[in-house]
């Protein structure tokens, strides 16, 4: 005896959803995945109107999304264990770390319920409020909120923490906010994966420290210009001006190193001379005019290159006055060293 499979016939509209979503997948290369459970419809339909020009939104049961999967040839078996939970999915084309992100500048913000625990300090400002003195007057004073009443106002007269990152919401805390019109939540859509061209990226590999990236990425920029400075690649711009000046400073103090007599180096040499004999002289005391030296007139320390800044008159009021100090450094070099 034969018996024949019972056919089981397929409704319409879910093989409608299957076609949509089979063909979404194809298009968009970027999906995200998220549950919506809990999430108010008002404060959803607000996110998905914000971002209706750049996400694609879909709300499918999960054997439907893993049908479409399957019928567009993707990996529905890394994308399964996301599908829990009332499930929403976003097609776009936008990068998945900036989908994330996108995602979480839009939340929503929502009044407090009691029962619900901060995640953030809670604070009611100071100024005047549309309270009128009645029974919220002992509330405002159990919550301890400096307030005074003002015009028929309630008026608080000093920004009050109400609340801790912690701390449990009360019933005369949440009904305080609600009338302060204080919305201290935030409530989003949160991606718990995002499929991209095959590839699953859970929610934690989404989270970016963008300033910690950004300050790897200046350090690393920095390690590499002095790099190629070391081994003086030159075929980048700014390493052959850097390479220039460092070229110009292992000169300078190698020149300085042997007593090479240029034209700057000279006139610092005997510059610190003076600064020498000055500092010595000072040190003596009274001893110094026993051993025949004599205060010189100190001269400020300057680098070559702070002394071609000059404009030229004072360049040619400093060449008047060089030869009247050359007298007095001989004169100071001669007491110093007896020569």
């Amino acid at each position: 005896m034969l018996v024949g499979r019972r056919s089981v016939k397929i409704q319409p509209w879910k093989v409608e959803v299957v076609r949509e979503l089979r063909d979404l997948f194809q298009k968009y290369p970027v999906v995200g995945i998220a549950d919506v459970t809990g999430i108010p419809a008002a404060q959803l339909q607000v996110i998905r109107r914000r971002l209706r020009d750049r996400v694609l939104f879909k709300v499918a049961k999960k054997t439907l999304i893993l049908k479409a999967l399957e019928q567009s040839g993707l990996n529905s078996e890394s994308v399964e264990p996301y599908l829990r939970g009332t499930v929403m999915l976003m097609f776009t084309d936008i990068n998945p770390f900036k989908l994330y992100k996108l995602l979480e500048s839009e939340k929503v913000a929502i009044e407090a319920k009691p029962g619900q625990v901060a995640v953030k300090e809670i604070v009611v400002p100071e100024g005047p409020t549309d309270i009128t003195p009645g029974p919220m007057l002992g509330v405002l004073g159990k919550l301890k909120i400096p307030y005074e009443v003002r015009g028929g106002k309630v008026y608080v007269r000093k920004s009050t923490v109400v609340a801790k990152p912690g701390d449990v919401i009360s019933s005369e805390l949440a009904s305080i906010l609600l009338k302060l019109n204080i919305k201290p939540f935030e409530i989003g859509v949160e991606p718990l994966a995002v499929y991209d061209r095959g590839v699953v990226i859970p929610r934690e590999a989404l989270k970016l420290d963008l300033e910690s990236f950004k300050k790897e990425l200046v350090e690393s920029e920095s390690e590499a210009l002095r790099l190629a400075v070391g081994i003086a690649y030159i075929e980048i711009p700014e390493v052959a001006s850097l390479a220039l000046l460092e070229a110009v400073r292992a000169a300078a103090t190698l020149a300085e190193t042997l007593a090479i007599p240029t034209p700057d180096l000279v006139e610092l040499v005997l510059r610190r001379a003076l600064v020498e004999e000055t500092l010595i002289v000072a040190a003596l005391g009274e001893r110094a005019k026993d051993l025949g030296l004599e205060p010189v007139q100190t001269v400020k320390q300057v680098t070559p290159r702070e002394e071609r800044r000059e404009a030229k008159v004072e360049e040619e009021r400093r060449e008047e006055e060089k030869k009247e100090e050359e007298v007095d450094i001989s004169a100071g070099l001669e007491s110093l060293f007896g020569f």
